[in-house]
């Protein structure tokens, strides 16, 4: 299916629909209903310059890669989308398509770790410049933008800590400044939200995680709303090369068509847990974006269809009783990562945020931070009281 074909028709069908046909059509040769892996580097030209169908090396291009960016495009509302080796691949390509030495960011003061080592070690030695801010505080981002401020980026809901953007009123701010609202959407994906429909320019994914969802390839993906960014975009992804392989693409394409369902069982499950949690004394609180006393819920209500499979808290007893309780789980693995479809939990301050200590971006050492699987809820429940349980031993 030809991307203006695929695009066109994004108002006609429903996302499940989309996430197994946008870009999918069967083989015309031999009728395969699964896009093939095209794992070659070159393509046979009809004469220089004779290009078929636009391939000639596959770091520009390659019919699996295009499957995919045809598909999470599709999903995503958006123009044209692109597929990258890691998510950090994808936010690096951005940054160098949107952005000049001298320009300024504004980042989520709770942002993922490896985001603000991208900005606070790489990016910053390329003169770029960024702030944290509270990005649930609409004020605070409008105060916090000033001449060179081209990106406003976004994390919701954020990593580790849930906090919920109002992606259009942040896109209302940003656009008054002539900056772009970027979005980091890999928590929530876009079966349960998309930030293009509420005003964002770019959309960012870890397709690592919810998009592949078996927790079996590492890649990431931009998805642009207007062809102008997206031409940017296709020059730097060509240029830098950071593209994911054809392998890589099929896998991540295979996970898009069951993501509708997974959603649906990770945020059930995850409901599951919270419940669970927040009747523990060895808790003394509970985030997660569907609960009504969660500061950013009436926002997460307006822009997200549910509230998804992550669920964070914090142990009464501090930091040690966090590490123990995150050793003593048999269903939940501990190990670093999110969005697959067996259930992991980590203390992200000496795990996937311990880049941030002694940052601003810090988080609490209390906290542990599930992503909660699709397994029986109630089997996932049964290991969580378990792992209480040894703790009081």
């Amino acid at each position: 299916m030809a991307a203006d074909d695929t695009l066109a028709k994004v108002s006609d069908f429903g996302f499940e629909t989309r996430a197994i046909h946008a870009g999918q059509e069967p083989d015309p040769r031999t009728g395969a209903v699964v896009p093939a892996i095209y794992a070659t580097s070159t393509y046979k030209q009809d004469g220089v310059g004779g290009l078929r169908e636009g391939y000639e090396y596959s770091r520009s291009a390659n019919p699996t890669r295009t499957a995919l960016e045809e598909c999470i495009a599709s999903l995503e509302l958006g123009v044209r989308g692109f597929a990258f080796a890691s998510g950090l691949a994808a936010e690096d390509t951005l940054l160098r398509a949107l952005t000049k030495p001298g320009d300024h960011v504004i980042i989520p003061d709770d942002a993922y770790g490896g985001t603000y080592r991208l900005f606070d070690k790489v990016e910053s030695r390329w003169g770029l410049a960024y702030d944290p801010v509270p990005i649930s505080d609409v004020d605070a981002v409008r105060a916090a933008i000033g001449p060179q401020t081209r990106i406003v980026w976004v994390e919701t809901p954020t990593n580790p800590l849930l906090g919920i953007a109002d992606i259009a009123a942040l896109a209302e701010v940003a656009h008054a400044a002539g900056a772009l609202l970027v979005v980091d959407n890999t928590f929530a994906s876009p079966y349960l939200q998309q930030p293009i429909a509420h005003g964002a320019d770019v959309v960012v994914h870890s397709t690592t995680k919810y998009a592949g969802g078996h927790s079996d390839v590492v890649g990431g993906a931009l998805v642009a709303r207007e062809e102008a960014v997206a031409e940017q975009i296709a020059f730097h992804q060509n240029s830098m090369g950071a593209v994911a392989g054809p392998f890589d693409s099929w896998l991540v394409l295979r996970g898009l068509k069951t993501l509708a369902l997974r959603m649906e069982r990770h945020s059930d499950n995850a409901e599951q847990v919270v419940e669970f949690l927040q009747s523990r004394p060895e808790v003394s609180h509970v985030i997660y974006p569907g609960l009504a006393e969660h500061p950013g819920h009436a926002v997460a209500v307006r822009q997200m269809k549910r509230f998804g499979g992550m669920v964070s808290f914090r142990m009464a007893a501090g930091e040690q009783a966090a590490l123990d309780v995150v050793e003593h789980t048999e269903l939940f693995t501990l190990a670093e990562s999110l969005g697959g479809v067996e259930s992991l939990i980590e203390h992200p301050g000496r795990m996937t945020h311990a880049s941030a200590a002694g940052s601003p971006l810090e988080v609490p050492a209390d906290l542990v931070r599930v992503s909660v699987g699709i397994e029986t809820g109630a089997d996932l429940v049964a290991d969580l009281a378990h792992a209480f349980e040894r703790l009081a031993r």
